[in-house]
């Protein structure tokens, strides 16, 4: 079920990357579990690591997960998040 891991990264003013927790991701798939059935398959796996469905598309978690993240007050108003496809590098060696 869940095909794919992904990394969820807030970029900072500065143009760097932080791993976002793991806490804040759960809060998110938790949600978005009743209110919207595409991202049913989400699972928080680590900071800044989610694995998903091959049907979940990237595009609409990337825009939901922000949008969840400015309503909560995650991100400052200059952040922004990098969402893509994990390297088999960033996911913990628990998980492979």
């Amino acid at each position: 079920m869940f095909a794919r891991r992904i990394t969820i990264e807030r970029i900072d003013a500065a143009g760097l990357a932080h791993r976002c927790p793991i806490a804040q991701i759960d809060n998110f798939a938790m949600r978005n579990f009743t209110n919207d059935a595409l991202f049913d398959d989400t699972l928080p796996i680590a900071d800044g690591l989610l694995e998903v469905g091959a049907r979940v598309p990237l595009d609409r978690l990337a825009v939901a997960m922000e949008d969840w993240f400015r309503r909560k007050s995650y991100l400052a108003p200059s952040d922004r998040l990098r969402i893509c496809e994990a390297s088999p590098a960033a996911v913990p060696e628990s998980r492979i």
